[in-house]
């Protein structure tokens, strides 16, 4: 019984420290080498999740889990480019990736143009 106990409090602590470490707006990486890709133009226009107009021009980013509104540094890990944007829709919806940019954002850290998802970084600021 007490071997339970122990095991059910270590578990506990376990999952409030990943908690509060993917919650923080301390600086702290929130993920890192997980991939982003970029939303195709044909959504343009198109109601994201969170109901605002997706718009390739602007600097917002769908996650599955994050809160709408959550600002996410995201920086490529191979140039250490990095832009600053709001998740405001759900996906991506590809296995493997993590974060679905948008144009404006992914080709700001791109070093190559002509591919479709980067390793990066994931640090929540706000």
């Amino acid at each position: 019984m007490k071997a339970r106990i122990f095991l059910f409090i270590a578990a506990f602590g376990t999952l409030l420290a990943s908690c509060s470490s993917a919650k923080s707006a301390s600086g702290k990486v929130y993920k890192k080498n997980v991939h982003a890709s970029y939303y195709a133009d044909k959504f343009n226009g198109r109601k994201t999740a969170s109901g605002e107009k997706f718009h390739n021009s602007n600097y917002t980013a769908a996650h599955k889990k994050l809160p709408f509104g959550t600002k996410v540094k995201v920086t490529n890990i191979a140039n250490e480019k990095s832009v600053i944007v709001e998740i405001n829709d759900r996906g991506p919806f590809t296995l493997g990736r993590e974060i679905d940019l948008t144009k404006k954002a992914f080709m700001e850290i791109a070093d190559n143009k002509n591919h479709g998802s980067l390793r990066v970084s994931l640090e929540i600021i706000k």
